[in-house]
């Protein structure tokens, strides 16, 4: 027995439902599943999505026929497979699965899930198919298949999509520090490394509030112990930059922060902020060699950074972090440039000085 796809419409009057299933049910054929599919009319009419299993003896355009004969319009015929019989909620959960294992299978799993196939961008429209193009910001997918797309099965692909990009973004913060997260310092005390999080709000406020006006300059920050909201959403990457803390072992604290900000090809701003207690013990050393670490890795090729005219501290944890930092005065602020290879050491201007 064969399946097909029907896409009918019903007028929204008692009775109806149940006038199709008996015109269907008729002629020999067997409803194996309905639902309805995209939004109702203003006169409360629907599009019933109908997956009919017909016997051989039973022709498609005879069946097609009786049905339209019987009131009810039909918009699409498409003969289905058996993964048509798949329950589609269960279905949708694995592939949910499969997208937050792996982001990169999103493309299939939204064509698997709306029963389509992958369409390249650019290529001629295929005959009688038709596209879809969906998806969220850059990340879109372009889809054919036999019968009309509706809103909602955009709306859920878009959904799939939304799933790998939050995915993407999970893998990404998982690597921003080392596998080996617990950081013994010089005096033998020990902090953990972890990425911020948007839950990490209050310990950054913290953490700034309790260390000193001075400390509080040479990160570039205010002076005063309360955070505007902009500026703690900046610290702990709600922008979408990088940014990592120190924690006491027992998380209760953040005694140092770190932050890496885009700001041209290669290029990145950083910024670090210790509290005035754990200064001097190795904190913003393995701070700064963990942003290296993720720098390296993202195939950065220079840091910069931009403080206080005389902050040493600033040029002595790179230099540790395995850098040859190397600045310049502006005013009252020193550019410092640090490259991150060796090998290819950062251009300077004429003006800068060695910071080694």
């Amino acid at each position: 027995m064969a399946l097909w796809r029907l896409h009918v419409d019903v007028a929204d009057q008692p009775g109806r439902l149940g006038a199709l299933a008996a015109t269907i049910g008729g002629h020999g054929a067997n409803i194996v599943s309905l639902h309805v599919v995209g939004e109702p009319a203003e006169d409360g009419a629907v599009t019933d999505e109908l997956l009919v299993r017909l016997p051989p003896k039973v022709a498609m355009p005879a069946l097609v026929e009786a049905v339209e004969s019987a009131g009810f319009p039909v918009t699409v015929v498409v003969q289905a497979d058996a993964q048509a019989l798949a329950d589609p909620v269960t279905a949708a959960l694995a592939l949910a699965h499969c997208v937050a294992v792996d982001p990169g299978s999103a493309d299939r799993a939204v064509a698997t899930m709306l029963r389509a196939e992958l369409a390249e961008a650019g290529a001629p429209p295929h005959q009688a198919a038709h596209q879809a193009d969906v998806g969220v910001g850059a990340r879109r997918v372009r889809l054919r298949r036999g019968w009309p797309f509706t809103a909602t099965e955009i709306s859920r692909a878009a959904a799939l999509l939304e799933l790998a990009g939050a995915a993407d973004a999970d893998r990404a913060a998982v690597r921003l520090v080392r596998p080996r997260v617990s950081v013994q310092l010089t005096d033998g005390a020990e902090v953990v490394l972890r990425v911020a999080t948007a839950a990490d709000a209050p310990l950054v406020a913290a953490l700034h509030a309790r260390c000193s006006p001075h400390t509080r300059a040479l990160r570039s920050l205010s002076t005063r112990p309360v955070l505007t909201a902009a500026v703690l959403q900046q610290l702990i990457g709600a922008d979408g930059s990088t940014s990592v803390l120190a924690m006491t072992t027992d998380g209760g604290a953040a005694v140092g922060l770190a932050n890496l900000v885009g700001t041209g090809p290669g290029t990145a701003e950083v910024a670090l902020l210790v509290e005035d207690l754990w200064q001097g013990r190795g904190v913003g050393t393995a701070l700064a060699r963990n942003l290296v670490e993720l720098a390296r890795t993202d195939q950065l090729t220079e840091f910069t950074a931009i403080s206080r005219a005389g902050n040493g501290a600033l040029t002595r944890v790179l230099r540790r972090a395995g850098l040859r930092p190397r600045g310049r005065l502006e005013g009252g602020s020193l550019c410092v440039r640090a490259a991150l290879h060796p090998e290819e050491p950062s251009p300077t201007a004429p003006t800068e000085v060695s910071l080694a």
